[in-house]
């Protein structure tokens, strides 16, 4: 049990860009080959726009309102998305120009920004463990799920129906037992079918198996809950910003409550920024991008980031009142030294305003099994399941008070220590969330 991995996160990423548009450290452009993501100011313009810059004039795809159009080269155009990128910039037609970035997790090589590992193979029951280390494990009486569930365990006390929990990922073994019962119909935005089943091999794909193991995660948070798998991500935790998008409009629209995202970008893209400002029922800050698509208000809960400092990573990068960027706690209420933490004392200083256990947790793995696995992407599901909670306890309480009082846990104020300096935050607490109390504070977080 003393073994287990240190710092893993699924961190997916838009690429450190330069002004020249390439990937810092990698030289080439981490995007969609042959598209581009364009926003007009006068929507006339969009055939002029795409003759200038040698598109195609017919759109792929759009979405929102204005919208943001995703636009294909024409066969004579040999740029390559970023350069393209870079070109647009300068023309006034144009209101935002971002590359349809391809996403890679933190396991191919080269990311000195994140600390993130592999699976903890060969070690003590990191792979083919019981369901009983899964239910018995030490997380849950940390954030006080037994005494929780006493109140409530997912299901709505208006309606008696059950949450719905939507994890955006690679995806899940549908036929785990952890999940028997449990599941309501998702989609595969990879595949494009309305499968969602994991891809790929343990050990040789790094991120299979990461899907199943949120999701577990989720349901043994939130066990009267349903889960919404929706598979975003490739085995090998390879995606794209749009299908994101895609994702939560579509998640939103089919029942999901609550929207857990346990990967993110190491910059900030604005389609994605506006999507979320637009999923409460408080209108977005003026100026912002609408999404007419997005039917249904939802909760999103983020993971951190795993670079073991300050350097944010999106979308928990983005103080937004629709979601909770979550870091990562240890059982000694430490925060895990992989997690990603702002530095800052109150207010709108406080980007990643909770945490959450993070460190060897224990859930389930592609073919009926179980293991562990550590990192921010296991603390945001277990803040999504108290979000669940609590929406089932509240119905009528808006994602942003959601969000308030899932972060409202057990204060930490930390003193400085670098990389992050000094920091205050609060680990989440499911007793307190569902039954609306203010958490004692703890004075000896980050010092014990």
């Amino acid at each position: 049990m003393r073994s287990f991995i240190n710092g893993f996160w699924l961190t997916i990423i838009l690429g450190l860009i330069g002004a020249s548009g390439t990937v810092f450290g990698q030289g080439v452009c981490d995007a969609v080959p042959r598209q581009i993501l364009v926003n007009l100011n006068v929507q006339s313009d969009l055939n002029a726009v795409a003759a200038t810059f040698g598109l195609e004039p017919t759109p792929l795809e759009q979405v929102g309102m204005p919208p943001t159009y995703r636009m294909a080269f024409l066969p004579t155009n040999t740029q390559s998305p970023c350069a393209l990128q870079t070109a647009m910039q300068g023309d006034a037609r144009i209101s935002r120009v971002e590359v349809n970035r391809i996403l890679s997790s933190v396991e191919n090589p080269g990311l000195p920004w994140t600390l993130g590992q592999s699976w903890a193979i060969g070690q003590s029951w990191a792979i083919g463990g019981s369901s009983k280390g899964y239910r018995r494990q030490w997380f849950p009486w940390t954030v006080r799920l037994p005494q929780a569930h006493q109140i409530n365990r997912g299901i709505r006390v208006d309606n008696g129906q059950p949450v719905v929990v939507a994890v955006l990922d690679t995806g899940i073994d549908l036929n785990h037992p952890a999940f028997a019962g449990r599941l309501v119909p998702g989609y595969d935005f990879v595949g494009g079918d309305t499968d969602p089943s994991e891809e790929g091999f343990l050990r040789l794909n790094p991120a299979y198996g990461h899907g199943t193991h949120v999701a577990g995660i989720v349901a043994l948070t939130a066990p009267d809950s349903k889960i919404m798998p929706i598979r975003v991500l490739d085995a090998n935790g390879e995606g794209e910003l749009w299908r994101v998008t895609a994702a939560i409009i579509w998640a939103a629209n089919h029942g999901a409550n609550v929207i857990n995202i346990s990967f993110g970008y190491n910059v900030e893209p604005e389609l994605l920024k506006n999507l979320l400002d637009n999923c409460d029922d408080n209108p977005p800050p003026a100026g912002t991008q609408l999404f007419p698509e997005l039917l249904a208000n939802v909760v999103v809960i983020s993971g951190a980031g795993n670079s073991g400092n300050g350097n944010l990573i999106f979308p928990a990068g983005n103080r937004i009142d629709a979601q909770l960027g979550v870091g990562a706690s240890t059982k000694y209420e430490h925060l895990a030294t992989f997690s990603t933490m702002s530095v800052g004392r109150s207010g709108d200083e406080r980007i990643i305003r909770a945490v959450a256990p993070g460190e060897g947790i224990v859930s389930s793995l592609p073919g009926g099994r179980y293991g562990l696995w550590s990192g921010t992407s296991m603390a945001a599901p277990i803040a999504s399941g108290i979000a669940a909670l609590v929406k089932a306890e509240f119905p009528a309480l808006t994602p942003h008070q959601i969000v308030e009082q899932v972060e409202d846990g057990v204060e930490w104020d930390c003193p400085s220590r670098p990389p992050r300096g000094e920091f205050k935050t609060a680990r989440v607490d499911a007793f307190c969330a569902v039954t609306g109390t203010v958490c004692a504070p703890n004075p000896l977080a980050c010092n014990q």
